[in-house]
């Protein structure tokens, strides 16, 4: 069990939230999200308006960048509405996560809230925790012993240096992913989800932006634009998530961990101006945000006091790094796991270890 992680403290939380809710920092916050929202749709708005003004042209490719910024904003919006941040009510919260999600960007909500949830509940929890999954990078020491063939261990053993190139494909696996969500066999919503309706969204989404972009350029245009568009959207939603856990602690998949440091122990906070902020979608706060997923965006800075005074005083340590650091760290850690592959002597003994776990 990692230091500091004591499953017999689980009243330290309660005291903290009564800090928190006598602050008022959970009420909701209508009128600095009425600002944001438009403010965020208008710039969605005028960046489509600019592919119809620009035309055929290859000039296309920087509005393409812009589209994959606009996206990831929309997208934390529609991250906002799932947590139930926004509006009062869960069916409006949903609502609105559907039409960001599923109508603007393409995503499905209820495969996304489904799997964002999990990681919540158990946040860097092996077996537990779907964003440490074993995937084409490994987060944990047994998906290391585990990867077998080639391509598998190379990636592996090089994978600090292919995070961010495998981030330019991050966008289309998200695309995939919803869609297969959504098939017969698909992974379902936690909430039951509502399979006919969010194909049916996603079907209109895939319309009209294929459309649009074939009506407005040529196919070369159109098929570069895409590439580039949905490689920044990949990045840029890799490089908001990424720096909130990798390199954290890890919790085995027996262990009880009590909320409060299963919470705070496992993320790390990013330091920053206003712009930061709003860069990162208010997830530069993730401690605050996974203490109180249902907290305003507008109100976790006001929060961090609060939660960095108490865990000082119950002696739980309280991460905190600038942007380029926590790259770094999550970098670094992604570098060590690999370190067994790139070394001959330990590959024998990997290879030992994963056949003793698969047994």
């Amino acid at each position: 069990m990692p230091d500091g992680l004591d499953p017999r403290r689980g009243s330290d939380f309660a005291a903290l939230s009564r800090q928190i809710r006598n602050a008022g920092l959970l009420r909701r916050r209508p009128l600095a999200y009425s600002v944001h929202i438009a403010l965020t749709l208008a710039a969605f708005a005028v960046t489509v308006a600019v592919i119809a003004v620009v035309g055929d042209s290859w000039w296309q490719l920087l509005v393409a960048v812009a589209l994959g910024i606009a996206f990831t904003q929309v997208a934390f919006l529609g991250h906002d509405g799932g947590h139930q941040q926004v509006f009062g009510s869960r069916r409006a919260n949903d609502l609105f996560g559907q039409i960001t999600g599923n109508v603007l960007i393409g995503l499905s909500y209820g495969w996304w809230i489904g799997k964002h949830n999990r990681h919540h509940a158990n946040p860097n929890k092996e077996d537990h925790d779907p964003d440490i999954g074993d995937g084409v990078l490994a987060f944990t020491t047994g998906q290391v012993a585990a990867r077998s063939g080639r391509l598998g261990r190379a990636i592996v053993r090089h994978q600090a240096w292919l995070f961010f190139p495998l981030l330019t494909l991050e966008g289309l696996n998200l695309h995939v992913a919803s869609v297969l969500s959504l098939l017969p066999r698909g992974e379902r919503s936690a909430r039951g989800g509502h399979r006919a309706m969010e194909t049916l969204l996603l079907l209109m989404h895939a319309t009209v932006y294929v459309a649009g972009l074939l009506l407005v350029m040529s196919p070369g245009k159109a098929l570069a634009f895409a590439a580039i568009h949905q490689a920044v959207f990949g990045v840029y939603m890799g490089c908001s998530f990424a720096p909130n856990h990798k390199g954290m602690p890890t919790i085995g998949p027996d262990e009880n961990v009590d909320y409060l440091r299963r919470q705070v122990l496992t993320s790390r906070n990013v330091r920053g101006s206003m712009f930061v902020d709003w860069l990162l979608g208010g997830l530069n706060y993730q401690i605050e945000h996974h203490l109180f997923p249902n907290m305003p965006r507008c109100a976790l800075r006001e929060a961090r006091h609060v939660v960095r005074d108490y865990c000082a005083h119950h002696g739980v340590l309280y991460t905190e790094t600038g942007l380029l650091g926590s790259y770094r760290a999550a970098l670094s850690y992604l570098h060590h796991l690999g370190a067994a592959l790139r070394d001959p002597v330990a590959v024998p003994a990997l290879a030992s270890r994963a056949a003793t776990r698969t047994n």
